[in-house]
């Protein structure tokens, strides 16, 4: 399953990727696909906001990835693999409303 934890890889470089640009972006940085970034009254401190969400996300969904290497193919334990990113997707959405909340304008 060493493909599967490569491309899973991929994925978390990406969402690091993604942290790492959100940093040092003038403008607020947006969040949900398709939707206007929100008037926020610090957006420094907004960005580093959601760029340290990003990071951490990216860091922990690597974490969740590591079964991959150790588990045989079709293994019933994926199911878990799988239910922990989607809570940890569920986290990062209700963590991000809240660092919008707290910086919107």
């Amino acid at each position: 399953m060493i493909a599967a934890f490569v491309i899973w890889t991929v994925l978390a470089v990406v969402f690091l990727g993604l942290g790492i640009k959100t940093a040092g972006m003038e403008k607020p940085a947006g969040f949900f696909a398709n939707v206007k970034a929100p008037e926020v009254k610090d957006v420094a401190g907004y960005n580093r906001a959601v760029s340290r969400l990003w990071i951490r996300y990216a860091v922990l969904f690597e974490v969740i990835g590591i079964p991959f290497l150790f588990l045989k193919q079709n293994s019933p334990l994926f199911l878990l693999v799988a239910l922990a990113a989607v809570f940890l997707s569920l986290g990062l959405m209700i963590a991000y409303m809240n660092i919008e909340s707290r910086y919107r304008a």
